[in-house]
């Protein structure tokens, strides 16, 4: 069950670009969560998936003995659905959603690379998790401006 969590049923197994598969995967998952159960569900579920996300992540590390194998993608999904729930529920403001977690994801500015130095679950967790808040600041600040 670690496994299939860790790996989000089998996305990061893709072989191009695993953890951008899985971003968009949550990205479409949040359209439907905010749909049915607004904004504040989409944060209630990437909250959930992170908790659910360390725990299975930390088994699937161990299993594979790797730190962090980049078949691991629950935290594209908990980030994902994180900086989701700062967007409003619009075209627009999820493609740039998706864009920042992907560049920040993918850059790691500090503070994201510093978190990136935790180990086990947490560790594989919380960079992403980073991401999503720094991306949901400008989401938040963006749509406070009225520009998304």
């Amino acid at each position: 069950m670690a496994r299939a969590i860790a790996t989000l049923f089998g996305v990061g197994y893709v072989r191009t670009a695993p953890g951008t598969v899985a971003s968009a995967v949550a990205l479409l998952l949040a359209w439907l969560i905010a749909w049915s159960g607004g904004r504040f569900a989409v944060l209630a579920f990437g909250i959930v998936a992170f908790a659910i996300g360390a725990w299975a992540s930390e088994v699937y590390a161990t299993q594979s003995k790797s730190n962090d194998p980049c078949e691991c993608v629950i935290d594209e999904l908990a980030g994902q659905w994180i900086a989701c729930a700062f967007a409003p529920i619009a075209p627009l403001a999820y493609a740039l959603a998706f864009l920042l977690f992907r560049v920040f994801d993918i850059w790691k500015p500090w503070p994201i690379r510093h978190v990136e130095r935790l180990h086990g679950g947490i560790g594989i967790m919380a960079d992403d998790i980073v991401a999503a808040l720094m991306t949901g600041a400008i989401l938040a600040v963006l749509a406070h401006l009225n520009l998304i």
